[in-house]
């Protein structure tokens, strides 16, 4: 039985000085080697909610568990060097070529130099890119090879876990349906431990082993999609009814055309 990698426990986060409550009370358990995908409105509380886990924020009240340990007690720097991190664009440095920023992490954790660039074409080719890319630099990319090369520095350092926010979201529907499943793939291939928040429900229910549903930053719902079918919540079903809707407008449209 898989046991449990990262744990929120009745976490709370208020910003502009108490005014604003982002998380109220959520508790969720994240199992090794799942695929976990946040969904919610936007202010919902998902970007909050990954934050904590890597340090980036801190709560006001619960406590946060990664691999056993209550990230309080955990040096910030290192936990943010175990856990992968992946943001939409990439989030690269400009002023760095692709082999450097993927090598950053190995090099802060002073991995030699050889073995450093020999990960680097390791990656390049774990994320379909050409050798000839390492000397590139981001501008001279497209989204999608950015977000390949995001994906790839995330995974630099060999992490277990993985944290995605919105990470396929500003890239083309071909490109977002193409890397999503080559990051699916990824995810299995490589025992990965992955929290995805996205606003694309499709996305989620395609690709995520459990769905967790957030609303006003409070956890309303969490389950695989058959778990979320039967709910019963309002809000739940709207979000679950989405990509139907989508699919029957897509349909009309078509129809419309060939008549």
């Amino acid at each position: 039985m898989s046991s449990i990698a990262i744990s929120f426990r009745q976490v709370t986060k208020r910003f502009d000085d108490g005014r604003v409550t982002a998380l109220d009370d959520v508790s969720l358990d994240v199992m090794e080697g799942e695929l976990l995908a946040v969904v919610g409105s936007s202010g919902s509380g998902k970007t909050t909610l990954l934050r904590l886990a890597n340090r980036l924020i801190v709560p006001d009240g619960g406590e946060v568990h990664v691999a056993g340990e209550n990230v309080a007690d955990v040096d910030p720097i290192m936990l943010r060097r175990s856990i992968g991190y992946v943001v939409q664009n990439g989030g690269l440095f400009p002023h760095m070529s692709i082999a450097d920023n993927i090598g950053i992490t190995p090099r802060l954790t002073v991995m030699p130099a050889r073995e450093i660039a020999a990960r680097v074409d390791e990656l390049l080719a774990l994320v379909r890119l050409d050798p000839d890319h390492r000397s590139r630099y981001p501008h001279e990319l497209s989204g999608g090879q950015r977000q390949r090369v995001g994906v790839a520095r995330a995974l630099a350092a060999r992490p277990e876990i993985m944290l995605m926010d919105e990470p396929f979201g500003a890239l083309d529907p071909l490109t977002r349906d193409t890397l999503s499943d080559e990051f699916h793939a990824l995810h299995r291939k490589l025992g990965l431990t992955t929290v995805m928040i996205t606003h694309d429900m499709t996305e989620a229910i395609l690709l995520a082993d459990r769905i967790a549903v957030m609303k006003s930053g409070r956890l309303i719902a969490q389950g695989t999609p058959a778990d979320l079918m039967t709910n019963g919540d309002s809000f739940v079903g709207e979000l679950l009814s989405t990509p139907r809707r989508q699919a029957e407008r897509l349909q009309q449209l078509m129809a419309r055309e060939r008549a």
